[in-house]
């Protein structure tokens, strides 16, 4: 865990870099174990990049707070830099914002000179532009009729929100304003009260730091409630101001069986295609045919689709189920339902995918074909029974998002053409290369496509097969009645074939075929898991192909990579300094601008959005040939490649980070190349 925390000397600044939640205790571990280890050599000026960092604890609070006290005994200081809007919402309302300087931060505006006496909310409001003199004037009219607070008849008017409401309130009080969601709470606080009495009081525990619960309330002023919370939790009470809406929503999915606003809104558009539902069910799938279950699975496989994700997470711990959806590579919890509902979730995708609902205890594969919005979409559905219930993955294969298409798949111009003429070989063996979800798949359709023709032959054999095209004839392995790669590629060569697409090359076996077909006439494509070209090139050796087979087979091999692209809606541009340009390679003249996501609502507030491809095209010529029979190392081949000004992947994402598609933090997270 301490290899996470990446430490580097700026001067007489020590940078210390967690890449992972300070949440778990490892994490917290790790972090104190490092600036422990600077102390220690005396290196007390202390900057903690928490770019990387996706949430924090309580208790990752009280480490900076402690660490910021005993560096300034010590005559130096810690800094923290680049939080996401998350993390700065959460030093803010607790506190530690106050005691732990923020590195390069804008000098806050000054505040305009205030009247003495309280501030008036009506002042603020106009003074924020929100409401006129006039709509003032007239709500403390009304107010003075009716009894009802000046503001709630605002809002009740619609002249302003009940957000920019309570925004003005805290600033008339001089309290933090916290705009609720996700992440912006800690489980640790949370359990300090009970969720009957967090509902009767209408607030929500949101971090514990130092013995001080900091709390999300729409009434400060009441003060028999944090009475009452003090009492009940023995901690002194910070008060930070929410809407009491957005308090009820967030205390449902803090204290669990929250029921998120899309369920409602999303779930009626969608049909299953070809639903067949029995009625003698168990409680269990009583429940499972129940309108809010139907509605919360249609509402989040809706959800996925959406949000463009490739797969949905639905698990259960010892207390919480939860829903996560994986979207451009990453898990992001999107809700959880109430632990008994878990049951009744898993019968319900089990149904629809025509499935044995009484077997808990096996694995089950199946496959559910939904309808909405106008389109067909596919979900591979996959259970596994675990210690405290089933977890269920589904597996979105959207065909309204597929590339088959070589020209989009966003190959630099050179690597497009080398590409094309590979594939324009009457024979060989070209290999896709890269670890699980790096789109080889993808990159094997489009290469399809672009063959495709009805002058041509072209056979697939896939597992399982995820898009069907037209004119190709396609197989799907099924090792159930030995219906395996080798049986199925055996046969397809008697097919009198042209190219011959290979889902993925897994044994000795099937590399053997596939390199014979290559050698006798055939357009070979397939895929294997290494890292990089030349290592493909390695395993194939290793598996027990003859070098002078495959290097007479082998014509290019191609590895890629899926990067996060730099979100659209909130993309800010920053200069890089002159050191770290230098460690990325950038050869321009001048400073470089970089841009970076800074964090929104649009992108779970990651800076990242959607997802674009990093390619290394390797083109197998005569000299490379001779190195492959000679059976050369590695490294004596790497070399080669390098000197003809072979471009790997580290550079080709880099080059697409200096255009501003993603970062170079983005291409060292995937290539591991920093």
């Amino acid at each position: 865990m301490s290899e996470a925390v990446t430490r580097s000397r700026i001067g007489s600044m020590t940078y210390l870099a967690p890449a992972m939640a300070l949440v778990a205790t490892e994490a917290i571990d790790a972090v104190e174990s490092a600036l422990a280890e600077c102390i220690t050599q005396h290196q007390v000026s202390i900057v903690l990049d928490l770019g990387k960092v996706p949430l924090l604890s309580g208790r990752a609070l009280e480490l900076m707070t402690r660490a910021a006290a005993r560096l300034g005994s010590l005559g130096g200081w810690l800094k923290l830099a680049y939080p996401s809007p998350l993390l700065l919402d959460i030093l803010t309302i607790t506190g530690v914002a106050d005691q732990v300087a923020l590195y390069d931060a804008p000098q806050a505006p000054a505040k305009p000179a205030r009247p003495a006496g309280q501030l008036k909310l009506g002042d603020i409001l106009v003074e924020r532009g929100i409401v006129t003199a006039a709509q003032v004037a007239e709500a403390a009219r009304l107010q003075e009729q009716t009894g009802k607070r000046m503001g709630f008849i605002m809002v009740e008017k619609k002249w302003l929100s009940e957000a920019a409401l309570f925004q003005a309130l805290a600033e008339q009080l001089d309290l933090p304003f916290v705009n609720l969601r996700a992440g912006l709470y800690d489980p640790t606080a949370v359990s300090l009260l009970e969720r009957d009495v967090a509902k009767r009081l209408n607030v929500i525990p949101l971090f514990v730091v130092e013995n001080t619960l900091t709390i999300a309330t729409g009434e400060p002023q009441a003060v028999h409630s944090i009475d009452e919370i003090r009492a009940r939790t023995g901690c002194r009470i910070r008060v930070a101001m929410a809407p009491p809406a957005d308090i009820n929503r967030v205390r449902d999915d803090a204290y669990g069986g929250t029921m998120p606003d899309f369920i409602h809104s999303e779930a009626n558009d969608l049909e299953l295609v070809e639903n067949q539902i029995p009625d003698d069910y168990t409680q269990i799938d009583q429940m499972a045919g129940a309108s809010p279950v139907i509605n919360m699975v249609n509402a989040v496989i809706q959800r996925a689709i959406h949000d463009n994700a490739s797969d949905i997470h639905i698990e259960i711990s010892r207390n919480k189920s939860r829903i996560r959806l994986r979207i451009d590579g990453i898990l992001y919890e999107v809700m959880s339902p109430r632990i008994e509902l878990h049951p009744a979730i898993v019968s319900r995708l089990k149904v629809m995918a025509h499935l044995d609902i009484a077997e808990r205890r096996l694995p089950q594969d199946g496959r559910i074909q939904v309808m909405t919005q106008g389109r067909t979409v596919d979900l591979r559905f996959s259970s596994l029974p675990g210690i405290y219930g089933e977890k269920v993955v589904l597996r979105v294969l959207d065909k309204n998002q597929s590339i088959l298409d070589v020209d989009k798949l966003g190959m630099n111009g050179g690597a497009v053409d080398t590409f094309k003429r590979l594939l324009g070989r009457s024979h060989g063996l070209i290999l896709v290369t890269g670890p699980t979800g790096s789109g080889k798949t993808t990159s094997l359709y489009a290469a399809i496509n672009y063959l495709k023709s009805i002058e041509k032959n072209i056979v697939t054999i896939e597992d399982p097969v995820e898009y069907q095209l037209d004119i190709i004839n396609q197989n799907q392995v099924n090792d159930a009645i030995g219906l395996t790669f080798p049986k199925i590629l055996k046969h397809v060569l008697r097919q009198d074939p042209d190219i011959i697409m290979v889902g993925e090359v897994r044994d000795r076996q099937t590399a053997e075929i596939a390199v014979q077909a290559a050698l006798t006439g055939h357009l070979v494509l397939t895929t294997l898991h290494t890292n990089d070209t030349l290592g493909a090139v390695a395993r194939l050796v290793e598996m027990g192909v003859e070098p002078y087979l495959l290097s007479s087979a082998l014509i290019g091999v191609m590895a890629q990579r899926l990067v996060r692209r730099i979100c659209p809606a909130c993309k800010t541009g920053y200069l890089v300094p002159p050191n770290a340009a230098a460690a990325y390679g950038y050869k321009g003249e001048g400073n470089l601008k970089l841009l970076k996501g800074r964090g929104c609502p649009s992108c779970y507030d990651s800076g990242y959005k959607g997802r674009l491809g990093i390619y290394e095209l390797l083109e197998v010529g005569p000299e490379l040939q001779r190195m492959i029979v000679a059976n050369a190392s590695k490294d004596t081949m790497a070399q080669h490649v390098a000197n003809s000004g072979h471009r790997d992947l580290y550079a080709d994402g880099m080059e697409r980070a200096f255009g501003g598609d993603t970062t170079p933090e983005e291409i060292a997270r995937v290539v591991h190349s920093l």
